[in-house]
């Protein structure tokens, strides 16, 4: 759409000027112009014209909305955008002010986009956080786990309606059930209304420690961010082959932390008595019975378990 300041710029020209005089008298017949001075009685001829730059671009750019060719090919002239005006009357005149407004388009890619920098994984495949969900769809996918499914569901609600609890969930059962993908559901479902998450791949994230002893500042910001998130997921706990320092200083110092102060949630192949036994054992030290009770103190009491039954969905279309 040409700028009417274009228009205006020229307006010795006579050309210029009967077309300018066209686009005002295709204004004063627009709906939309039609709709605002019968609101507004005030608004005459004369502040038609006083603003007309504005009601131009006020009626182009519901035009292009009514044809919208997707927010990444908008042609308004602030992508994503339209032109909203606010009347106001001052003794007895109206002032016509012009602003801006995100179209729903653009406030859906915005709150991706908050959504997507509130949640952080570590050797996570972001795809699980990004595909989208459907609450049917999860529903419908296996009626096997449904009372697991409703229980993720109670959980995410009550958090909506009374804030966060210290108390997590701890996500049971056989491979492919869909664990991680719940977890993920319910990440993206919290960080809509505000809460920061970190999900983390166990037996990647170990193998990394093992690594990165060495790099003090490096493994300070990364548990601290787990320390500090409002939500954080142990994805497949009991897969990782531990050592005592990734143990006891590492996943005991995190949990440690939140204990009491914000909910941890974690997803296992194993129950949680098969998990101390796995806690219980590394490969410098072997068995070590009261360090996997130790660190089961700091996880058992502050979960309720959800048993997740169903069919192996990896593979299927």
């Amino acid at each position: 759409m040409e700028s009417l300041g274009q228009l205006l710029d020229h307006l010795k020209n006579p050309d210029i000027r009967r077309r300018t005089e066209s686009i005002t008298e295709e204004l004063l017949q627009n709906p939309l112009i039609r709709a605002l001075r019968s609101e507004y009685p005030e608004i005459d001829d004369r502040v038609i014209r006083l603003n007309l730059s504005k009601l131009y671009q006020y009626a182009g750019d519901h035009k292009h909305c009514e044809q919208c060719p997707g927010l990444e090919h908008c042609p308004n002239d602030f992508q994503g955008h339209f032109s909203k005006l606010d009347i106001e009357r001052v003794n007895g005149t109206v002032e016509i002010y012009e602003r801006k407004a995100p179209c729903h388009l653009q406030v859906a890619k915005t709150n991706a986009e908050m959504i997507r920098k509130r949640i952080r994984s570590f050797y996570v495949d972001d795809h699980a956080l990004n595909e989208g969900y459907n609450n049917m769809e999860i529903m419908a996918k296996d009626r096997l786990r449904a009372p697991a499914v409703h229980q993720i569901f109670r959980y995410i609600q009550d958090v909506k309606e009374n804030g966060l609890s210290p108390r997590g969930l701890y996500l049971t059962g056989a491979f492919g059930t869909g664990k991680t993908y719940l977890m993920c559901y319910l990440l993206h479902e919290l960080a809509m209304v505000g809460y920061t998450g970190v999900i983390v791949y166990m037996p990647d994230f170990v193998e990394d420690l093992k690594s990165m002893m060495q790099e003090g500042q490096k493994l300070k910001e990364m548990t601290e961010t787990m320390k500090e998130c409002d939500l954080l997921i142990f994805d497949d706990i009991g897969a990782e082959n531990l050592n005592p320092w990734v143990r006891d200083h590492v996943l005991g110092s995190i949990l440690n932390y939140r204990m009491n102060r914000k909910p941890t949630f974690y997803t296992s192949n194993y129950p949680l008595d098969g998990l101390e036994r796995h806690l219980s054992f590394t490969s410098k030290d072997g068995e070590e019975l009261h360090k996997g009770q130790r660190l089961m103190n700091r996880i058992a009491p502050f979960v309720d378990v959800v048993q997740l039954f169903g069919e192996n969905q990896r593979g299927k279309f």
